[in-house]
């Protein structure tokens, strides 16, 4: 048996995926490496959830190989593998209880249950999930009912929830949707804190907009169609052409203060 490469924290090769005799996704090669911080583009039905939902496990390859922490799918409990994963979309607030506070949302985190009925959480778990709401610049709602947090806020408490575990990799699924500017840059600074840290997880970020990729995140994989159209460094995959291509609109990509944005292209006359 080959030895594990600690460093290699994603590994797909030659992975397709066919649903309900419909195609999904086509040949994708991948690798993320310790370190790396990776936006995941495309415009809607390009695969994006979908590729992310199999690195978690969640769905396996019609052909292909996958390895997440150097195990290959198949030869692993993929449940000890999602324990090591924490994922956050905007639609996981509709599962959880409204009238809990903020605090209580957090430290359910650590036991993956939905309010805190049989789980008996310690003054050290209390104080943990009290620095992250502080990390996610959020420490002032700890005692507020998560029902009445903005959606905004609610979703810096999701942050926070999904590294209560120490997750070695985090999924963040369009994490910004919905979110008004004030908010979404709100949401935008945790993240740039959090893909900072030398210590945290690996962080892969799906989203439809180049200026929601803080500079903390370093690589781009682009998809379209169910097929990688680009990767790597994301000023090398996030070009113009390729995210012309991708999107179906002629655009202009653009760096300010460390974010892309992408702008229209208007023929004159």
């Amino acid at each position: 048996m080959s030895p594990i490469d600690q460093n290699v924290i994603i590994s797909l090769q030659g992975v397709s995926l066919v649903r309900d005799g419909v195609p999904l996704l086509f040949g994708i090669d991948w690798q993320v490496v310790r370190g790396q911080h990776w936006a995941v583009l495309g415009p809607n039905g390009s695969g994006k959830t979908t590729l992310l939902r199999l690195v978690a496990g969640y769905v396996q390859p019609t052909e292909g190989t996958v390895q997440v922490f150097g195990r290959t799918f198949g030869q692993v409990d993929l449940r000890a593998l999602r324990r090591r994963i924490g994922w956050v979309s905007p639609a996981m607030a509709d599962r959880l209880h409204s009238s809990d506070p903020a605090l209580d949302v957090v430290i359910g985190g650590l036991f993956a249950s939905v309010g805190l009925f049989y789980e008996h959480p310690t003054d050290e778990d209390r104080a943990k999930a009290a620095s992250l709401l502080d990390a996610m610049g959020c420490g002032h709602l700890a005692g507020r009912r998560f029902g009445v947090l903005s959606q905004g806020e609610r979703q810096r408490v999701l942050l926070a929830r999904a590294l209560m575990c120490d997750p070695s990799l985090l999924v963040l699924d369009e994490p910004a949707a919905g979110l008004d500017v004030g908010a979404r840059e709100d949401l935008l600074e945790s993240l740039e804190v959090l893909t900072s840290a030398a210590e945290g997880p690996t962080v892969l970020m799906i989203t439809h907009h180049l200026e929601e990729i803080v500079p903390g995140f370093s690589h781009a994989l682009l998809l379209c169609a169910g097929r990688v159209l680009a990767d790597g460094p994301r000023d090398v995959a996030l070009t113009a052409p390729h995210v012309s291509e991708a999107m179906g609109v002629d655009l202009e990509v653009v760096e300010r203060d460390g974010r892309l944005w992408s702008i229209v292209r208007r023929n004159a006359g």
